[in-house]
């Protein structure tokens, strides 16, 4: 990405900067959540690649209901790892 590029995404289109980042490699995700301004975006950050390119297609942007939905939809330890990540909590393991 130029120079040019970069402050076009920072300044115009923050969203569009915001999606490239999410969908970005590995290591530049994981740099990112380093400086993440809400636990939950730096939680996205630290997940795998395909994860977080899930979420872009399905839920970055279309709102709150959306991204519900997309949680919902995610296997057992993806959800557990939210909630113990992002909201402090403890998963019941019942039964």
């Amino acid at each position: 990405m130029s120079c040019v590029e970069l402050v076009y995404a920072l300044v115009v289109t923050p969203f569009a900067f915001e999606r490239r980042v999410l969908t970005a490699p590995d290591v530049i995700a994981q740099a990112a959540a380093r400086y993440a301004d809400r636990p939950e975006h730096a939680w996205m950050l630290r997940r795998p690649r395909a994860l977080r390119r899930s979420f872009a297609e399905q839920a970055f942007d279309c709102g709150e209901r959306a991204e519900q939905i997309w949680m919902l939809r995610q296997a057992d330890d993806v959800r557990e790892s939210y909630v113990r990540e992002v909201l402090g909590g403890a998963v019941c393991a019942s039964g």
